[in-house]
């Protein structure tokens, strides 16, 4: 199937064909008509699937054919991002696509000077793409019209409601036309049961499109896991991108303060890094971007709210520093690489105190994760593998009392992994390989002392929430985490329904 296939103007095709495109996304092939025909859409895709070029070729399609509604400079099509980056990004393919058509575009997002933002609005756009706050910003002040909006685009919604922009998104809805004397689209990575109500609320009569699985990794990105303590996770990164020459990585943190820690430890190791996150200003976070994609950094340190939008085609390897607090994230992390069907590796560093994470991002993908112990990083703890107590007791299978602590603790692992040596097989300079017990606290990567473990058990992190272990097959069906108490459902807090 080519572009032709969906009667797009002339121009917008000789703009697709300048960009190096021939033939549609799966994503693309099923959103793009459905769009076209004017149906409302709930669209299931991740980062890394063109599904940005699924709604902005058929919006751009219909801007360009259909006469303006309204009188005056109103915008006419709407898209919001939850991210700066986002932003940025979506409009560059709004501008690379209607490059050869006679419509104006602007993006705004908050973090530069208002004043140029303003100034060309009121010159009048056809395609605005915004986020939340800086939007209704220059709603307050006047500079934007949007009750004549004919498209309206969510995208990226899982992520809109896990950065809390409820009230925000309530009150940018509200300046719109009733949503019936519009288009709505609505892209989302994950279908969650939130995300399903903000749908039956936002759209009417969607058509529903999923393209993969919405919880699965590309085929082509090869994942697992290297067990390593925490104070060694620092050294133990370092030692991989020296170690296999990488020159370009995308290192996940938690937080803001462990980025930017990271980086400060990676440039002392003699590694050119950079940080990307949300306390940083848009052109320190433009620069670093623009740095790792020319080769002058090899080390991006991001946190994952500030990765989103981040689009580097052939991104060879993620490293995820930290795992991330909510499983979906890992996904999102991980389809950073191994795009458009080319090899992407992504690494995992956990340490002990990291397990009850490692379980729900295996629950939630559906398999465990191979394990990998490299000489000379061999951890105190290792991570347990198969089915925990709780999972054999719900499939009614005997508990294997072997290899267990007392009172009851958790399983140790009958296994240290698989291969247990790096590629290179080396272990780090100055090291005398592995050290087992007495040790004195020995500072962590993040500032922090790793004493006070003993034996083969560890302890439970006391954030620990519901059963957090992993299943294999045949295991039986796993429970389910129980929610914490006192939520409220987002959609329904957003929309009045609680």
């Amino acid at each position: 199937m080519s572009f032709e296939h969906f009667g797009l103007e002339a121009e917008i095709l000789r703009a697709i064909n300048e960009q190096g495109y021939d033939s549609p996304t799966p994503i693309q092939a099923k959103a793009i008509p459905l769009v076209r025909q004017g149906h409302d859409l709930m669209a299931g895709a991740q980062t890394g699937t063109g599904k940005t070029a699924g709604f902005v070729l058929p919006m751009l399609q219909h801007l360009a054919t259909q006469p303006r509604r309204g009188k005056g400079k109103a915008v006419r099509a709407l898209v919001l991002t939850p991210t700066r980056e986002l932003a940025a990004q979506v409009g560059d393919s709004v501008r690379d696509y209607g490059r050869h058509l006679r419509l104006k575009s602007a993006v705004i997002f908050g973090g530069v000077n208002i004043r140029p933002q303003m100034n060309k609005l009121r010159d009048g756009v056809d395609v605005l793409v915004a986020t939340p706050g800086r939007l209704l910003d220059h709603a307050g002040q006047g500079t934007v019209d949007l009750s004549q909006i004919e498209i309206f685009v969510l995208d990226e919604a899982d992520r809109m409601l896990d950065m809390g922009f409820i009230h925000d998104i309530r009150r940018v809805i509200s300046l719109l036309p009733a949503k019936d004397q519009r288009q709505n689209l609505l892209f989302s990575a994950t279908f969650s049961a939130d995300i399903r109500k903000l749908a039956n609320t936002l759209l009417t009569n969607p058509q529903l499109v999923e393209v993969a699985g919405t919880n699965r990794s590309a085929d082509t990105v090869e994942q697992r896991i290297h067990p390593v303590d925490k104070s060694r996770k620092r050294e133990l990164l370092s030692h991989l991108v020296g170690a296999g020459n990488w020159q370009q990585v995308l290192v996940f943190s938690r937080t803001k303060h462990g980025a930017n820690r990271l980086v400060k430890q990676l440039t002392a190791d003699g590694l050119e890094s950079a940080a990307i996150h949300g306390n940083k200003s848009q052109a320190a976070r433009t620069k670093a971007l623009k740095q790792f994609k020319d080769g002058k950094v090899r080390v991006l340190v991001a946190t994952d709210i500030a990765a989103r939008g981040i689009d580097i085609d052939r991104l060879p390897h993620v490293v995820n520093f930290d795992l991330p607090n909510v499983p979906e994230d890992y996904v999102h992390r991980i389809g950073r690489t191994g795009r458009a069907g080319r090899e992407g590796e992504a690494i995992s560093l956990v340490s002990a105190d990291e397990i009850h994470l490692l379980r729900d991002i295996e629950r939630l993908i559906g398999r465990e994760l191979p394990r990998q112990e490299l000489d000379g990083y061999e951890p105190d703890h290792t991570l347990p593998t198969g089915p925990t107590k709780s999972e054999r007791k719900a499939a009614g299978k005997p508990s294997n009392k072997s290899g267990r602590g007392k009172n009851g603790g958790k399983p140790r692992s009958q296994a240290r992994g698989h291969g247990g040596r790096d590629g290179n097989g080396a272990k780090p300079a100055g090291k005398s390989g592995r050290r087992r017990g007495g040790r004195s606290g020995a500072s962590n990567g993040n500032g922090n002392s790793n004493g006070n473990r003993s034996g083969g058990n560890m302890k439970k992190a006391s954030t620990e929430r519901g059963n957090h272990s992993g299943s294999k097959p045949g295991a039986g069906k796993p429970q389910r985490a129980k929610p914490g108490r006192g939520r409220v459902n987002l959609a329904d807090k957003l929309f009045g329904n609680e």
